[in-house]
């Protein structure tokens, strides 16, 4: 069952169309990274899914509601966790829980409970009586998480959470993400941290310039940004010379040295200068193994051979143009 789905949503500013006919399904349960430069259309359409802004055109639904139409119905069941957090000054953690709370119209005992209770959960009840614009960046937005948790929701909507946080409080938010996961929460996330998003989601969508370039599990993404077979190599010596080697055997598209985008590469232990990248033609039925056979056929003592890998960000690279509007 889809929980979120937009269908041709558009968000028009007078001529600027900020969203494009986007056409998102989201699985009842999934964790779903949602990708794209500043200026994308991401926060526009966790906005519009949030409430908080009309659609131009087309139609957002949460949980089969559409928004702009049921929103009485659609908040009690969504909670928005923008990137920076707002509070009121001079209160405390539990007095700012309590008063949010009151206003999901949760009173008494079962008050004092749910907050104790999304305290424990984001793991700041040491912190029940401090004052909240005392708290660490970190700490503030693992606090906006229990704020919206009070009511229990079935789908979060996070915009950029773990923008400018230290890494110790991004791996702190990364957990808490991992156990509203578990617990079945339906949860959309925006993030830039591409490889957090690879450890959390299940799938993702990919938004460039208000239009959707693709969505699906993160497998197919790094599917189909691999553009073919590309191996990294390593010789103990005379790097040129066997570049040159290289580019003359049969299957080669092409060889260069020197850093590329892809990550678990070979960067990691030999100077860029030394790594050699074959991209081999897919086309031509010639195997990959021709390429060491080649070079210690003529003298040279192959120190790392290894398939490049393509992790999130190296789609991310691949797949867009970096263009914003």
């Amino acid at each position: 069952m889809s929980m979120i789905e937009t269908i041709n949503l558009t968000k028009r500013y007078d001529s600027f169309e900020a969203l494009k006919s986007l056409n998102l399904k989201i699985d009842e349960g999934e964790c779903f990274g949602f990708i794209g430069p500043n200026g994308a259309g991401k926060t526009t359409t966790i906005k519009i899914l949030a409430t908080l802004l009309r659609p131009s055109s087309g139609q957002a639904m949460i949980n089969g509601l559409t928004v702009g139409y049921q929103n009485r119905q659609i908040r009690p069941i969504i909670g928005y966790v923008p990137d920076f957090m707002g509070a009121y000054e001079d209160m405390v953690v539990t007095e700012y829980l309590e008063f949010f709370a009151a206003a999901f119209n949760i009173h008494g005992a079962q008050r004092k409970r749910v907050v104790s209770d999304v305290l424990e959960l984001t793991d700041l009840a040491y912190k029940h009586d401090a004052e909240v614009n005392s708290l660490s960046r970190g700490m503030q937005q693992r606090l906006s998480v229990a704020r919206v948790l009070l009511h229990d929701p079935k789908v979060l909507l996070m915009d950029e959470p773990a923008s400018g946080l230290d890494p110790r409080a991004r791996i702190e938010i990364r957990e808490l993400l991992k156990e509203l996961r578990r617990m079945g929460k339906t949860i959309l996330i925006s993030s830039h941290i591409l490889h957090e998003l690879a450890e959390l989601c299940s799938s993702v969508g990919i938004i460039e310039r208000g239009e959707l370039l693709f969505q699906g599990p993160v497998r197919d993404v790094l599917k189909r940004a691999r553009m073919g077979r590309v191996y990294q190599v390593v010789v103990s010596d005379r790097t040129g010379d066997a570049a040159r080697l290289l580019e003359k055997a049969p299957g080669v598209a092409s060889v260069s040295i020197g850093a590329e985008e892809s990550a678990g590469s070979a960067n990691g232990h030999y100077a860029d200068d030394r790594v050699i990248h074959v991209a081999m033609d897919d086309d031509s039925g010639e195997s990959h193994l021709d390429i060491p056979n080649r070079l210690v056929n003529a003298g040279f003592r192959i120190t790392h051979f290894a398939e490049e890998s393509v992790n999130l960000e190296t789609a991310f690279m691949r797949l867009t143009k970096g263009l914003v509007q």
